[in-house]
């Protein structure tokens, strides 16, 4: 197959992550992915494993030995991609026109993921002189909790995990996300909690009988704005990835429109700079509701704690792939990016982490996502290229 067809073959495997909601169906979660990949690798003898992370969820990792005395790459995509509520065109349908693939997934990452696996059919073919030990891992639920990437790492950082195929930590990783095949060498992270607001019901003909927790709540959701606002002067933003951040992204609270509402939650997402720690920025944002609000409130413990890719550890390797990228497409960047991704995961357990790849971030979760095919065939090569010269 070549690269193409591999992500048409992917774009038409639904892979939905549902982000929380209580959804189910053929078109939700990675099996299907999974079971298309283990036959992918198994048809050209490469060895394999399925690794379940949570019931019905699993990593797929592979393996292309070239010698003891080699340096390990590992090359991560994840299998699931962002709902298809609200798009234009059909998501699963890999429609090619105008020099571009669309379906969801073909830009973030499932053009990323064909590319890798080019890559790697080919070096299990051709096994080139020179090249590295490649793993590639195809991640489970990057999207919404990361428990994928959090049990990869395991298997080099937990002395109770193990898997032949990552029998030690690997050298380096390089991911795949939509980069427009620039190199990102540092990112942010992402801290996620809510925030409860409780007060007590009664009948809305008689509010003043009850107190209403939506009330309480947006006095904090004010307090968190303006918090937002100093963010920038309370915490020095990084030289690639810019300032903090902070948003309230989802409130929900009652139950009719004629009853007062005894609570109300809210999620807090807060990004985090290279030079942050993920858990501790948590305190830092309770310490100034709790000085600037007259209401009770209550953080419940995060479902996501951030962990932000330094642009330190991660040169060495970057450059060469600069320089490979350069010999295929032209001079490509080193860059800093305000999304988050799986490297710094790698980093956070010892393996410098660099992410690359086909298609634009702005394409990425869009109603009609797409990727230019060039692109995307220009990936296949870089990949190759980079762990057939890494000796």
């Amino acid at each position: 197959m070549d690269t193409l067809e591999i992500l048409k073959t992917l774009v038409s495997i639904p892979s939905v992550n549902p982000m929380g909601r209580d959804l189910s169906g053929p078109e939700y979660y990675e099996t299907r992915v999974s079971d298309w990949l283990c036959g992918f690798f198994a048809e050209r003898d490469i060895a394999h494993e399925r690794i379940e992370v949570v019931p019905g969820r699993s990593n797929v990792v592979a393996r292309v030995d070239a010698g003891a005395d080699r340096p390990t790459v590992i090359l991560d995509a994840h299998q699931d991609t962002v709902p298809v509520d609200g798009m234009t065109i059909d998501p699963f349908d890999p429609v090619v026109r105008d020099g571009k693939i669309f379906g969801r997934g073909s830009c973030d990452v499932k053009g990323g993921m064909a590319a890798m696996l080019h890559a790697v059919a080919r070096l299990a073919s051709e096994r080139p002189e020179g090249a590295a030990n490649v793993v590639m891992s195809c991640t489970c639920d990057e999207e919404s909790n990361v428990q994928g990437i959090t049990d990869l790492v395991r298997l080099w950082t937990d002395d109770d995990r193990h898997c032949d195929l990552i029998p030690e930590r690997p050298d380096v990783a390089l991911v795949a996300e939509p980069t427009l095949l620039d190199i990102v060498v540092a990112h942010r992270g992402a801290t996620r909690w809510k925030v409860r607001t409780t007060g007590r019901a009664c009948h809305s003909s008689q509010p003043e009988q009850g107190v209403n927790a939506i009330y309480h709540m947006a006095r904090v959701v004010h307090a968190l704005e303006s918090y937002a606002d100093t963010l920038a002067d309370r915490v020095t933003p990084h030289p690639l990835c810019g300032a903090a951040t902070l948003s309230v992204g989802l409130v929900s609270g009652g139950v009719s429109v004629n009853t007062v509402p005894d609570e109300c939650l809210i999620e807090v997402d807060r990004r985090v700079i290279p030079g942050e720690n993920g858990a501790a920025v948590i305190d830092d944002v309770r310490e100034y509701l709790e000085q600037n609000v007259d209401v009770p409130f209550e953080f419940l413990p995060p479902w996501l704690v951030g962990i932000p890719l330094p642009d330190e550890g991660n040169g060495d390797w970057a450059r060469r792939l600069q320089d490979h990228i350069a010999n295929i497409t032209g001079p490509r960047q080193l860059v800093g990016v305000p999304y988050g991704t799986h490297a710094s995961r790698f980093a956070a357990a010892g393996v410098p982490g660099i992410v690359c790849g086909p298609g634009s971030i702005l394409q990425a979760h869009t109603r009609d996502e797409w990727l230019e095919v060039a692109e995307l065939e220009q990936a296949a090569e870089i990949y190759y290229r980079f762990c057939s010269h890494a000796v």
